[in-house]
């Protein structure tokens, strides 16, 4: 059965609300390997509770609908989605525990043929107490299998170039061997990042690491080398998945800097290989 434009448009999906504690907040920032300079004290405000804060990027764990293309009445083929590009616009900071309110629409759906199609969705998280819009998030989807429906061929945005230059700074985060198996205690237990035989149906030699903890460790990067771990300064983040990270590897973050916009890419150290491309960060002084 091909997927109804239509029907995907007015998907009902219903407010998600979301009660998390200090404990969930340290958890995604160990998840990212926040913590492996234990004696840093710029580190140890995301992980201690003395004072803690949450990290920026958090917000794409909270107030997620679930996996609703999984649902049969949306015609998709989940089983050969990916993850192709996610962004985050910071409204106002995370309180390091509270209760947000996730609301989610799909804003289009495009068919590519037989490239597949995508699927433009959008997240606005709102603190329950104060009805405060604290971000906007986006994301694409693609379907592999779903192209040719019949709907409309574009428009689609054009993703941010990267400058034609050497970057200016890099920062290179090593993840732990155990990295997914902690991060998928944020929310996301999708067996492909912990089950080796489904990891291996899938085409993968081994589990792979959540596109959403790449996303975050490159916000990292960007949160120790452009803001001196000033979680406010950070005001939006976005990126395209390229390739998926093993976790154990090195991602190296590649940065240019043009005034209040930072161009950013990251590629993994051992294989040289770009897993998360045209970059673009708006960073406040």
């Amino acid at each position: 059965m091909p997927i109804d434009r239509d029907k995907l448009l007015a998907w009902p999906f219903e407010p998600v609300e979301q009660r998390y504690e200090e404990r969930d907040t340290i958890l995604y920032a160990l998840g990212l390997g926040l913590g492996a300079q234990p004696t840093d004290p710029r580190q140890l405000r995301f992980v201690y509770e003395k004072e803690l804060l949450a990290l920026p990027s958090m917000g794409v764990i909270l107030g997620h609908p679930g996996f609703w293309l999984s649902d049969p009445r949306t015609g998709a083929d989940w089983r050969r989605l990916v993850h192709g590009e996610q962004s985050l616009e910071i409204l106002k900071p995370l309180p390091a525990s509270g209760t947000v309110i996730g609301l989610t629409r799909v804003l289009d759906v495009i068919d590519k043929g037989d490239k597949g199609a995508l699927v433009f969705s959008q997240r606005e998280l709102h603190d329950k107490a104060s009805g405060d819009l604290l971000c906007r998030l986006a994301a694409t989807t693609v379907l592999r299998a779903d192209g040719g429906f019949g709907g409309p061929s574009g428009p689609v945005p054009a993703p941010h170039p990267i400058p034609d230059r050497p970057a200016d700074e890099s920062c290179a985060l090593p993840t732990l061997p155990q990295a997914a198996l902690i991060y998928r205690l944020s929310g996301d237990r999708n067996p492909l990042h912990v089950d080796p035989g489904l990891a291996e149906k899938a085409g993968f030699p081994r589990p792979i690491l959540h596109g959403l903890c790449t996303f975050g460790i490159a916000g990292h990067a960007l949160l120790r080398m452009v803001c001196d771990y000033e979680p406010q300064r950070l005001r939006s983040l976005q990126g395209r998945f390229t390739a998926p990270v093993f976790p154990g590897e090195t991602i190296v973050t590649e940065i240019w800097r043009e005034g209040g916009t930072v161009s950013f890419r990251a590629r993994v150290k051992e294989r040289d290989k770009i897993v998360l491309d045209h970059g673009k960060a708006i960073i406040a002084k």
